[in-house]
């Protein structure tokens, strides 16, 4: 079953985006937690992060209220980045 805070983020992430093909939101297990790691196309990521870091914070902000109590950290990478 799918986690629906991956789904909500890869939702609104997509819906923002040039080019949603390219979204991917994977949900990592850290020591600190849960970490979903949203990749995009290099020309969006300036719209996903948004001035001073907004709409990022909006994402955030939507994703650790579905999430609950635990909250949850969301990294926004471009494609091209290798980790």
């Amino acid at each position: 079953m799918a986690d629906p805070t991956l789904d909500v983020i890869e939702h609104l992430v997509a819906g923002i985006v040039e080019h949603p093909d390219d979204v991917d939101v994977r949900a990592k297990q850290t020591r600190r937690g849960e970490l979903f790691e949203v990749r995009v196309n290099p020309d969006d990521l300036g719209k996903v992060i948004g001035r001073q870091g907004r709409t990022a914070t909006a994402i955030r902000k939507v994703a650790g209220a579905i999430a609950g109590a635990g909250g949850t950290r969301i990294d926004f990478v471009d494609v091209d980045r290798q980790r």
